[in-house]
């Protein structure tokens, strides 16, 4: 059996420039804590979604945010649930996701 290069789990890293990290980490575990798996404090944070998990840190000028896919074919919809609701919380900054 072959496998293709999108099967299987893939991570991708984040880092986003902003003075309200810790807020939009804690914002963002809340928010999905009824639905998800979620532990968090002010600098940390893990949620645990369909998609794969999430996992956050907020530094005093950035939020670093690390996905495991759980399938590379899911990345890209994981990257745009994560940036979205962030940018919900955040819609009084415009924030820049540089994923690697």
């Amino acid at each position: 059996m072959n496998s293709s290069p999108t099967s299987g789990p893939q991570t991708t890293h984040a880092s986003v420039p902003t003075a309200n990290a810790s807020r939009y980490l804690q914002q963002l575990c809340k928010h999905w804590a009824h639905k998800f798996e979620t532990e968090f404090d002010s600098t940390q944070g893990r949620i645990s979604l369909p998609l794969g998990e999430a996992r956050l840190t907020a530094t005093s000028d950035a939020l670093m945010i690390d996905l495991t896919a759980t399938d590379a074919a899911n990345m890209t919809t994981f990257q745009q649930v994560v940036v979205s609701h962030i940018e919900r919380f955040a819609f009084r900054e415009e924030l820049r996701f540089v994923w690697e």
